[in-house]
């Protein structure tokens, strides 16, 4: 495990585009987006090739490789971060140069599709890389003070922390209009299955992580936790099927704990609906799980190390997640 050096006021932010393009974001967010940056104390420059677009809406493998190998190479960036999601990241693995990212750890923060690299990195090279906000999230004009409170937590401070759960959320579009926001009271963690676990971080997109299944990408699932969610597009059955096939790996067994990120509201995934299909695969049985954690295509969000270790206790007494080396 390596883990990158901590970002400090002064540091360079280089923002690349692996999976969509930068042509896809709004004047106004990429201006809220660079005012907060900024505001952290941070240089932030840009990828040659962040806003090309082609008709994927994203731009080509050679421009997303050079954008990558060209920021972990460049020795005054400190840190990098995408620019959103999307649906090709997974094309780039076969093409990235490992030994140059072990050779110059640094940290690299996205989510969603990003999961693709986020795993490979720590698959390949040992490299902890982190879940967490994009460069189009930091332009969220409001309610960002959770999602930013999490993100200094672990890509701005070496010391532990505890995961609480936010006071309320939110699943609207709100890069259609920043102002107008709908906040839901958050009811709290529920806990399906009781008990106490620590492993190393491996997740979180479920659908995008098994499509490193098979691969040299994927990561060794021994004395693990893993950190699952999916976006609007994962129907219960959508969610069974993917949580049954990494059930059905070899080493599954080594897993010690489920975490599970809060579901978009048009999965209808409910918390029966959730309960009823864990219940339904035994081998989860024997290990802690959790749903409706702060991760995940809903705001607020955390931050977390995929690599880092966590600790996990959940109890309907009483739950706790705490992220110990990150």
């Amino acid at each position: 495990m390596i883990i990158p050096d901590k970002l400090k006021i002064g540091d360079e932010i280089r923002i690349i585009a692996p999976a969509r393009s930068l042509g896809l974001l709004s004047d106004e967010t990429k201006a809220i987006a660079d005012s907060r940056l900024k505001d952290l104390g941070f240089t932030v420059t840009f990828g040659n090739h962040v806003d090309e677009l082609d008709q994927f809406a994203s731009s080509t493998i050679e421009s997303r490789i050079d954008d990558l190998h060209q920021a972990f190479a460049d020795k005054n960036v400190k840190g990098i971060l995408t620019v959103i999601g999307g649906f090709n990241s997974n094309q780039l693995l076969s093409y990235i140069d490992w030994d140059l990212i072990k050779a110059n750890p640094k940290i690299f923060c996205g989510y969603s599709d990003i999961t693709a690299l986020n795993n490979a990195i720590f698959a390949k090279s040992g490299l902890v890389s982190y879940s967490g906000p994009h460069y189009s999230s930091f332009g969220q004009k409001l309610h960002f003070e959770y999602t930013l409170d999490y993100f200094k937590k672990c890509c701005m401070s070496d010391d532990a922390y505890t995961v609480l759960p936010s006071k309320e959320w939110s699943d609207d579009q709100w890069y259609k209009n920043q102002d107008d926001r709908n906040l839901v009271r958050n009811e709290g963690w529920l806990v399906i299955n009781e008990g106490e676990a620590s492993g190393t971080i491996i997740g979180s997109n479920l659908c995008t992580l098994n499509l490193l299944q098979g691969t040299d990408f994927f990561p060794n699932l021994k004395d693990t936790a893993l950190f699952l969610e999916d976006d609007s597009e994962s129907l219960s059955h959508t969610f069974d099927r993917d949580l049954q096939s990494l059930i059905h790996l070899p080493d599954f067994s080594e897993v010690r704990a489920i975490i599970i990120g809060r579901f978009q509201k048009a999965s209808e995934m409910t918390n029966d609906k959730i309960i009823e299909i864990i219940r339904t695969k035994k081998e989860l049985d024997s290990i802690p799980v959790v749903a409706n954690v702060d991760f995940g295509h809903t705001d607020p969000r955390i931050t977390f190390p995929i690599g880092g270790r966590v600790s996990v206790r959940t109890m309907d007494s009483g739950s706790s997640i705490k992220i110990e080396s990150h």
